[in-house]
């Protein structure tokens, strides 16, 4: 800005006014780069007295030189105004300082050209690109510095729910085994041991669930596992030690076949039953085992029941299965009943 006035000092009817305006210009640059420096000075006031001075200076440009001028004395110095409305607020304010400048440039003239024309072309598409550009990288920037917390935040609970599996989950089930085995009151710590145990592991479920990645989709563990908690059934929950992410309807789906199943153990062996789920992941499938502890099924029951119109078996297990592409295979005995299901991903 300084050298081009200097090469067109011709053009100036009152260079002396001339000078002031140009060394003025130049104090406010000196001024507004350290204004700008520090984010608690950069404030929307410094950006509109920003803009003020800009057209201010160009203003006075028909003041100093001939009634024949063309270029205004700031020149492309106004861009600096442009690109820290652009900057703050993004399109938006790219769009309102180019239509500022841009008017101020247009009233000043007595006559415009085609590169009056070509300047506020520039300005008025300059300011909006410039915006929205940096608009997208302030919104890559806190997604990446999300993204960043999110993956420092997973692999911490990773690290501490392995070390909670590698040592409470498995003291808690050693004291439940052989609680069990050694009977009377070693019974019942055994008991309480196991239902910390699930407990602790619905906890894990529950914090791996909300750091899993967002979309439509479910931590079909987290879910079994709240299932194993809340139904009537004595339930012991077996699952991977981290999440295991699926569609949510596909996950949904599942866990109403293990309710199913489980539901069919309260009905047919009693609230007192014990019942086991565990599930296994792979990257093509997922597999459900559920088995109980009761006299298993009678023969024929089943074919009696769909018979008479009780399709429990058939559509709330099978069917919703076979809908998903599954396989849900069932193996009864005096050892109990056992359904094991398996789903593609």
């Amino acid at each position: 800005m300084v050298v081009l006035n200097a090469y067109r000092h011709d053009n100036f009817e009152h260079p002396t006014t001339a000078l002031v305006v140009v060394l003025g210009l130049v104090l406010w640059t000196v001024l507004a780069l350290w204004l700008f420096d520090a984010h608690r000075r950069r404030t929307p006031l410094l950006l509109v007295a920003d803009l003020v001075v800009a057209c201010a200076a160009m203003a006075l440009t028909p003041l100093v030189k001939t009634e024949s001028f063309n270029a205004t004395i700031p020149g492309f110095w106004v861009m600096g105004a442009l690109f820290a409305w652009a900057v703050h607020w993004h399109w938006k304010g790219g769009l309102a300082a180019g239509a500022a400048l841009s008017a101020t440039d247009l009233l000043i003239r007595d006559s415009v050209d085609q590169g009056n024309y070509g300047n506020v072309f520039l300005l008025m598409i300059g300011g909006p690109i410039v915006g929205y550009m940096c608009a997208s990288l302030q919104r890559m920037a806190a997604e990446r510095d999300a993204a960043e917390r999110a993956a420092a935040a997973a692999e911490e609970r990773t690290r501490l729910a392995r070390a909670v599996h590698d040592g409470v989950l498995q003291v808690l089930a050693m004291v439940q085994r052989q609680g069990a085995a050694a009977g009377g009151e070693w019974a019942r710590l055994g008991a309480l041991a196991g239902e910390q145990e699930r407990s602790v592991r619905s906890l894990i479920r529950q914090q791996d669930s909300l750091m899993a990645p967002s979309g439509a989709t479910t931590d079909l563990a987290g879910a079994l596992e709240s299932l194993g908690t809340s139904h009537p059934v004595r339930v012991e929950v077996a699952t991977p030690g981290g999440p295991v992410l699926l569609d949510s309807d596909r996950a949904a789906e599942i866990v109403a076949v293990v309710r199913a199943c489980l539901d069919n153990v309260l009905a047919h062996v009693g609230p007192d039953a014990t019942a086991w789920v565990l599930l296994q992941a792979s990257a093509e499938a997922v597999v459900v085992s559920v088995r109980d502890d009761g006299d298993g099924i009678p023969p024929g029951r089943l074919e009696a029941a769909e018979r008479d119109g009780r399709l429990g078996v058939a559509s709330s297990i099978r069917g919703r299965i076979a809908d998903l592409g599954g396989t849900a295979s069932l193996d009864t005995g005096e050892w109990g009943t056992s359904w094991e299901i398996e789903v593609p991903r």
